[in-house]
């Protein structure tokens, strides 16, 4: 079995326009949520959302070329150049038949399908679509065009899994590259949620908080007064490779991927097991990939996405994990501050994680007033403000709707 790595990073997301940005906005607590600038939402029960701040297509796209993609399709390009660029992989002579993509998404072009129903249903009932309707709705367009974009002809395909599909994208990288079967995955997720429908839908299900007069105080992971999650948008990206393959290149190798796995909870269509079995599994198995105990793991980047059922499961898988050891879990949910992504909330948090390992810094649960009496003392909850800390291995959690549940765990390269 190959070793794996982190060569590049990038992302856009409401916190920041790349990767640099991203991160000074989480170590000083930083809020992304405001009122919905992408449409009206005055009349939604839900009228906020984290959205990407000053965003110009025409930054990184030629005239007319953005036309022909969703934004969530942006939004991966954008997160998989910047990523590409850190890891100076286009600089070198790489064999691109063994160089794939594998990216993540939940609700892919919902954004144009909505838009060309819409025009569609205002006309006389003539079928006139845009002829990008399908390939910008698809939800694999996104990984078929980074490929195209830099000729990378291996493994290619999205996997959809909710809010674990990027986890599930990074798992499925992580091990292509640990069996031999490519060198190189571009890999990660992104979302463009903030639509009507999205709004609307998660709205009709009671999912989303409706702090509308506090947005920024909204999303609220471990509060007690903490009533729904906090829609956001964006992409990030990660550069995995073997790291046979890196080392003889000479890139700069910023972290080292050692454990995934995946389960399910075979229980709701929505809802989170009470009892955190499935995601009790789901780490369970991720620690044993990574050949290592609980009592290795320096930090969790929860999902905790501010629910008042969601948040809790968590807890409970967390404390069954630690049954029989004396060992203390530092946990923080980035959520607060960037809200929910979606299928694009595992790669940011991906990168929330490599970048606590290399920084030895902590990012903040923001907006809690009243931590969750529930809440063990061996889950030390970080909140309102970063904490320095020394961080070798890193878990981040996610699950989405279905009951999916997918674990990554990074670790400091030593080489």
């Amino acid at each position: 079995m190959k070793r794996v790595v982190i060569t590049g990073m990038g992302t856009i997301n409401p916190l920041g326009n790349n990767v640099p940005e991203f991160w000074e906005g989480l170590i000083q607590g930083k809020s992304g949520a405001a009122t919905i600038t992408r449409f009206d939402a005055s009349k939604f029960k839900t009228t906020f959302a984290c959205e990407v701040k000053n965003y110009d297509s025409s930054a990184h796209f030629e005239k007319g070329e953005a036309r022909k993609y969703d934004l969530f399709t942006q939004y991966a390009l954008i997160s998989a150049a910047e990523a590409l660029k850190q890891s100076g992989l286009l600089d070198t002579d790489f064999n691109k038949e063994r160089a794939g993509v594998i990216w993540a998404s939940g609700n892919g072009g919902i954004g144009t399908l909505e838009e060309q129903v819409t025009e569609f249903a205002k006309g006389d009932g003539t079928p006139r679509f845009n002829p990008f309707l399908i390939p910008k709705m698809i939800v694999n367009i996104a990984s078929g065009l980074i490929a195209i974009k830099y000729g990378l002809k291996g493994i290619n395909y999205s996997t959809v899994a909710a809010c674990a599909a990027s986890n599930g994208a990074i798992m499925d990288a992580f091990n292509y590259i640990k069996w031999g079967k490519a060198d190189v995955i571009v890999t990660g997720g992104s979302e463009a949620p903030v639509t009507h429908a999205s709004v609307g839908g998660f709205g009709s299900m009671k999912a989303m908080s409706t702090r509308n007069d506090a947005p920024e105080q909204a999303s609220r992971p471990f509060d007690k007064n903490r009533d729904g999650f906090v829609l956001g948008e964006g992409g990030a990206a990660l550069i995995l490779e073997s790291y046979e393959h890196a080392k003889a290149r000479g890139a700069n190798i910023l972290a080292e991927v050692i454990g995934a796995a995946m389960t399910s909870d075979a229980y709701h269509i929505s809802a989170t097991h009470p009892e955190g079995e499935g995601a009790y599994r789901a780490m369970k198995l991720a620690i044993e990939d990574a050949g290592i105990s609980v009592n290795d793991i320096d930090y969790v980047n929860v999902h905790a996405t501010s629910t008042p059922v969601g948040d809790p499961s968590e807890v409970i898988a967390l404390t069954n994990l630690l049954k029989g050891s004396d060992h203390t879990l530092t946990v923080s949910a980035t959520k607060s501050m960037t809200g929910h992504l979606l299928g694009g909330a595992g790669a940011i948090e991906a990168i929330a994680t490599v970048n606590a390992i290399r920084e030895g810094i902590i990012p903040p649960t923001i907006n809690v007033t009243e931590l969750d009496e529930s809440i063990p003392a061996n889950i030390q909850v970080v909140v309102n403000k970063a904490e320095k800390k020394k961080v070798t291995i890193g878990m981040s959690d996610t699950f989405g709707f279905g009951g999916h549940n997918a674990i990554v765990i990074f670790k400091k390269f030593i080489d």
